[in-house]
């Protein structure tokens, strides 16, 4: 595929590509500075193919991206909430060189260069290279599994364009869109909006930080047309906006993703005449693979709606054979070649072309996909995807602490948060929650302790998790 950047600008060069609420940018402005950031990337002298990235939402990150993708880099997004320890690990895990971060990133990592995109050395703008090859990995993002460490997805070209393509078709997006994204760039979910605005030739606001208020202004005041949104934006956007106050005219659509609305929530949208997309997706898959249409969401309350048009789902039992409620296997072009340096990961849960996504699900009498449960533990927290194991391993280290599980709980702002039991000597709610927060992201750090009565194994010794949520209400809570 020739490259995407050139291609919009050659095609559309004075059309508005990203804007931030105090600058915006042209698809030719843009493509001719990110050749000029490219000859200073280049000036490196760094052969590696992949280069770690560490930004907020801003111009000049975005920026940053186009520049690596005219180098033909391979760009691995790290979670900037994540501490030094978790980076360093995906930094060796890809085997990365270089990291270049915004200015306010202070962390000190262990890589050959740490650089602020305001210390690249001066140099002349790069040579774009000219194609995209479909198969080649453009994106590594790290999503955490069932085991102590992260997973790096590859995503190719081809998977971020099909991925456009099945919103195109399905959610009927086009040039005179404006997409707003506050949702991280280091997440699928917001990485894909800036692939599908050069595939569309459409708009990205870029916000760097969700303020309830502020983005509200900016929906009733731009001709904003689409956001994503986690649950737990929505209600906050929800509580914020006054009575009788709607989003500008052409506003057309939330696509909520990291879980599913409720109906409170739902009527809240209703008087802002406001249409909520639930939607169902993972980064093995470049973003959402079903929807469900606004005018389906009254009556089919709680379902992710039906699969978009390159994407096909089965139900079947854990073994590939069909099922009425099972496993969610789906075969798309949007899913992942696989993970870095575990080829084995992906082959494990394929079958003839069909991945098993390890969630459990059905379909209902009119075809709407309805998921039911996360694989194994994990936790889904304001659209963070949390798994236990990882905390328990993290915290393992802990002088003083002998055991520990952590499990989810409902939360009204959250949708569901983690809290741990424990068992150990001069244990405090301080000292724990402090160890997590010096080697864990915050969101991971569990919000509450409660001191076990009696530990719950099965004779093999394996921790029975669901024992514990049953007698949560009855332990005494460290304070």
């Amino acid at each position: 595929m020739e490259n995407w950047l050139t291609k919009r600008a050659r095609l559309t060069p004075n059309r508005v590509a990203v804007a931030d609420g105090k600058k915006q940018m042209t698809f030719d402005q843009v493509a001719s500075e990110a050749a000029n950031i490219a000859g200073k990337i280049a000036a490196l002298r760094d052969k590696n193919e992949r280069v770690a990235l560490i930004m907020r939402n801003s111009i000049q990150g975005y920026l940053v991206i186009m520049a690596l993708q005219q180098l033909g880099k391979t760009i691995v997004f790290i979670n900037r909430r994540l501490s030094a320890r978790e980076v360093n690990y995906q930094l060796a895990d890809a085997s990365v060189t270089v990291v270049l971060t915004d200015d306010n990133y202070d962390k000190k990592l262990t890589v050959t260069q740490q650089i602020k995109f305001s210390e690249l050395p001066e140099s002349s703008a790069a040579i774009p290279v000219a194609e995209y090859p479909e198969d080649f990995v453009t994106s590594v993002m790290y999503t955490s599994g069932t085991t102590n460490n992260p997973k790096g997805v590859m995503q190719t070209y081809h998977n971020h364009f099909m991925s456009a393509v099945g919103n195109a078709l399905n959610l009927g997006l086009t040039a005179e869109d404006t997409w707003l994204a506050v949702v991280p760039i280091f997440h699928i979910s917001g990485f894909s909006i800036l692939m599908r605005s050069l595939i569309y030739g459409m708009r990205v606001m870029l916000v760097e930080k969700f303020d309830a208020s502020k983005i509200n202004k900016l929906l009733i005041q731009d001709s904003i047309t689409t956001m994503s949104v986690v649950p737990v934006m929505l209600k906050q956007l929800l509580a914020e906006l006054p009575k009788n106050v709607n989003y500008n005219d052409k506003f057309r659509a939330m696509l909520l993703g990291g879980g599913p609305t409720d109906k409170l929530t739902l009527q809240q949208a209703q008087a802002h005449h406001l249409p909520i997309i639930q939607s169902y997706g993972m980064t093995e898959t470049a973003s959402q693979i079903v929807a469900l249409d606004p005018t389906d969401i009254h009556d089919k309350l709680g379902s992710v709606g039906k699969p978009l048009f390159p994407v096909s789902i089965e139900i079947r039992d854990q073994f590939g054979k069909s099922a009425q409620k099972g496993n969610i296997w789906i075969k798309s072009p949007t899913l992942t070649v696989g993970y870095l340096n575990q080829p084995a990961k992906l082959t494990k849960n394929m079958q003839s072309g069909w991945f098993n996504t390890e969630d459990f699900g059905y379909f209902d009498a009119d075809g709407f996909l309805y998921v039911q449960g996360r694989a194994g533990d994990m936790i889904s927290s304001g659209g963070e995807n949390i798994f236990p194991d990882e905390i328990e391993a993290t915290y393992a280290k802990m002088p003083g602490l002998d055991n520990m599980v952590v499990v989810g709980v409902p939360d009204q702002l959250w949708g569901s948060i983690p809290v741990a039991v424990v068992t150990g000597v001069n244990l405090s709610m301080d000292k724990l929650r402090q160890y997590g927060r010096d080697n864990l992201a915050h969101y991971k750090v569990p919000k509450h302790f409660y001191i076990a009565e009696t530990w719950y194994h099965t004779a093999s010794g394996k921790t029975q998790r669901h024992r514990f949520v049953a007698v949560l209400s009855e332990l005494k809570e460290l304070k």
